[in-house]
């Protein structure tokens, strides 16, 4: 067998390639998928109601309500005759909230979803009964305070949709419910 000689002027590369025969490209590898983008988050949203909290937190640092005190509050936009209505329990009330056995936590919620419910139906009127404070213990902190009473007294007066409240009548609950009077609803 003769021993082929490197100086045959062949280049390697085309031996090689004759050897090996026709060849086809073999398709690109895909790139590997892109880790999944993170869920879009309301930071705006996020960040005002941690001011609301804040602020919620703040204004509880106020002067505290008793049982037996009247919750009372009026917007300046609200007609001198419609507060002395609702005052007297003299306006029709549309719909109810009763927070009895509630923590604050959930009262808070349950009066927000419900503020906003009667809101957007275009109630005028609400009643809410908190109740008085005096029996249950997990409804008066540890100095003797309404804890439902306060909270309900703080939320009202930072709802933008509320004009005015006032502790009802003694027919209608007296001290341990306010009637809450409501703006109406803005056309779009």
């Amino acid at each position: 067998m003769a021993r082929r000689d490197h100086d045959d002027g062949a280049d390697e590369g085309e031996l090689f390639r004759a050897a090996v025969g026709p060849v086809r490209r073999l398709p690109d590898t895909p790139a590997p998928p892109a880790p999944p983008k993170p869920a879009p988050r309301a930071r705006m949203a996020e960040r005002d109601e941690a001011n609301a909290l804040s602020e919620f937190r703040q204004a509880l640092q106020g002067e505290p309500l008793l049982a037996g005190d009247v919750l009372s509050y009026r917007r300046d936009p609200v007609p001198l005759s419609a507060w002395q209505r609702l005052r007297r329990g003299d306006l029709a009330v549309q719909d109810e909230l009763d927070l009895h056995g509630a923590t604050a936590r959930e009262a808070e919620a349950m009066l927000r979803d419900f503020l906003h419910a009667a809101h957007r139906s275009g109630f005028g009127c609400v009643r809410i009964v908190h109740g008085k404070g005096r029996r249950a213990a997990e409804l008066v902190d540890d100095g003797g305070l309404p804890v439902l009473k306060n909270l309900v007294d703080r939320v009202l007066r930072q709802r933008s949709e509320v004009m005015a409240f006032h502790s009802a009548p003694p027919a209608q609950g007296g001290t341990g419910a306010v009637l809450v009077l409501l703006a109406p609803p803005k056309r779009r």
